[in-house]
């Protein structure tokens, strides 16, 4: 099992004083021992697998929040006592910035929550329909390779506009969590399901998706479970291939040879 940053840092003292504990009381060397096993067990970090396609949820946890904000739509995800507290990316990202915010320790299920101490991690993200696409050609490469030997050269890839477009993970700390730890820094290059923090004892994680995205949109509604990296929480396309959408205006069902329309209707190719 892997741990979070951290982990033994307050798990080893109760650890060690369990078997000195046992020589006064068995209940308080139980107890200590119940403590060390408990905090490893906040900062357990299994292996995420995400998906084909799809933006995934940043958390564990049930959604609390889901809501349109501006020209924005937020989804909370809250984090209780048994969820695992590692945070990962939702999509492929560059990380802009990187802000904490003092503020309260407020219960994280709370409206008061907002005010509470928070980690913002800025991004900047290509279309998310775009980078599903992208998944899904870079998913049948193998038969393009079969093909012609090679698919490089074929298209520059589904998101030659360059639209960019803004998106925030929020970490938000509750009233026990009073520690965030974002292991991203401004610059770095995100990909789906990657850990991108967690907050020591739990609470809250909030994604602010693109202006683009509707709050029609989103997969999942409040009160559902989510599992960080794997539950899709917005739905984008998974059949995109290089043979279902033209490339560069190209149509590779009518236009393989340059004359399959006239072969078609041209009498003399018809047999007699």
């Amino acid at each position: 099992m892997n741990f979070a940053p951290g982990a033994w840092k307050y798990a080893i003292v109760p650890l060690l004083a369990a078997p000195f504990a046992v020589i006064y009381s068995v209940a308080a060397g139980l107890l200590s021992l119940a403590l060390g096993v408990g905090a490893l067990a906040f900062f357990r970090d299994p292996e995420r697998t995400p998906p084909p396609t799809g933006v995934v949820s940043p958390a564990d946890g049930t959604v609390s929040v889901l809501r349109e904000e501006g020209d924005q739509v937020r989804l909370g995800v809250f984090m209780n006592v048994w969820h695992v507290h590692v945070v990962r990316a939702p999509f492929d990202a560059t990380v802009v910035d990187v802000e904490h915010v003092s503020g309260a320790h407020r219960p994280a299920f709370s409206k008061e929550s907002e005010k509470n101490e928070r980690v913002h991690v800025s991004l900047e993200t290509d279309s998310l329909t775009s980078q599903s696409a992208e998944t899904a050609l870079e998913a049948d490469g193998d038969t393009d390779d079969e093909l012609d030997g090679s698919n490089e050269d074929r298209f520059d890839g589904p998101n030659d506009d360059g639209a960019i477009e803004p998106a925030e993970v929020t970490f938000i700390a509750g009233a026990f969590a009073r520690r965030i730890f974002p292991y991203v820094e401004p610059g770095d290059e995100l990909e789906r399901g990657d850990r991108i923090g967690h907050i020591a004892f739990g609470s809250r994680v909030d994604l602010c998706f693109p202006p683009s995205i509707d709050r029609d949109e989103v997969a999942v509604e409040p009160g559902e479970s989510t599992t960080a990296g794997e539950t899709v929480v917005l739905e984008t396309p998974a059949d995109v291939g290089p043979f279902d959408t033209p490339i560069g205006g190209f149509d590779f069902d009518t236009q393989s040879d340059g004359s399959g329309a006239d072969e078609t209707d041209d009498p003399a190719s018809s047999p007699s």
